[in-house]
């Protein structure tokens, strides 16, 4: 618990103060955010402000775990390392992105082929490293099954594991990329589904198989130290947010959405609950889906479901405030999140 605590504590100091630092960085270099000219047009007076604030998030979870075990002394695990690596590696990808188009000042950076290769580049190696590198119990950080609050059927072999793995990881960054469109929304909506892994992972340790063997236990390699991960990012998350909150000083950019989807697909997978994320993280699905569902039926009938995609920006046109919708989105992610979370507890009740 105490690794949690100065994780979480040490995360939020590190962004708090490191933020308006990149804030004055980013504006002396003129790394500004460019505005798409489909886009609302509410958005323009938003062009210009600095952008990869994503880079922020990225360090400051990182001293921030790193800082959590030299306090209490206490090595570094598989299972976080691989999660901060999947968040990094993305994140380098999505810094990647944002720079070119800070470069060449335009709304589009890598080609969507490029940065598509990049995100199943990086996926692949987890894909590949989560499921080896057994501790003494032969425990691995997932195994090659499909979960939802817990593993459960058979195997489905290392290729079909990989490209499941890929699809959550694919899918998922970039579900925090489109709810990344309003000030706020998605450092809002991602440290929710975090403070429910920080609260899973504590939950799965006390009741870890290898100290308690019974019927509702979790075999899980490293939850504890998932738990540090979870609120290393959460607090470097709610610092940022201190100055992402509307009006924005400053955006994530594509660093820190493809990061945080990142870290939030790779805590899934080591946690055992990769069905369960699309429970918790229901505002970001329901935000995917809406652009799903606006380019299929446009292709089908020519005609659009919303007035325009992704959803945040349809309640934009029809007139309600930045504000309200942040505000009002942030309480469907909550309720998502305690949805999931109600869903996982009441799985592991003992059975009468």
């Amino acid at each position: 618990m105490t690794n949690i605590i100065i994780a979480g504590a040490v995360g939020l100091i590190l962004s708090m103060l490191g933020t308006p630092l990149a804030i004055r960085l980013f504006s002396r270099r003129g790394y500004g955010q460019e505005i798409r000219e489909e886009g609302p047009s509410g958005h323009y007076d938003k062009r210009g402000t600095p952008t990869m604030g994503g880079t922020v998030i990225v360090l400051a979870s990182l001293l921030a775990y790193g800082g959590s075990h030299l306090a209490t002394l206490t090595p570094p695990t598989v299972s976080g390392l691989l999660v901060l690596f999947l968040m990094t590696g993305l994140g380098a990808v999505g810094f990647l992105d944002d720079f070119i188009k800070i470069y060449k000042q335009r709304s589009l950076g890598l080609r969507s082929g490029a940065k598509a290769l990049g995100q199943l580049v990086v996926g692949a190696i987890f894909a590949v490293l989560v499921t080896r590198q057994a501790n003494v119990y032969g425990i691995t950080p997932a195994e090659t099954r499909l979960s939802f609050l817990r593993d459960f059927g058979p195997s489905i072999g290392i290729v079909g594991f990989t490209i499941w793995v890929l699809v959550m990881i694919v899918g998922f960054s970039n579900a925090v990329n489109l709810t990344d469109g309003l000030d706020g929304l998605a450092s809002g909506a991602t440290g929710v589904v975090l403070a429910a892994y920080v609260l899973i992972g504590n939950w799965q340790l006390r009741n870890n198989c290898i100290d308690q063997l019974g019927p509702n236990c979790y075999w899980v390699r490293d939850p504890l130290d998932l738990a540090v991960v979870a609120a290393a990012v959460l607090g470097a998350l709610i610092g940022f947010l201190w100055w992402n909150a509307p009006p924005a000083r400053i955006f994530m950019g594509d660093t820190g959405s493809l990061a945080l989807g990142g870290v939030l697909a790779g805590l899934a997978i080591a946690t055992r609950t990769q069905l369960l994320l699309i429970i918790l993280a229901g505002l970001c699905v329901i935000i995917t889906l809406s652009v799903i569902i606006q380019v299929g039926f446009f292709k089908m009938t020519g005609k659009r479901v919303f007035r325009m995609a992704p959803l945040q920006h349809h309640f934009e046109l029809k007139g309600w405030a930045e504000t309200t919708i942040v505000v009002r989105f942030w309480l469907i992610a909550m309720l998502c999140a305690a949805l999931g979370l109600g869903l996982f507890y009441v799985e592991w009740m003992p059975k009468a």
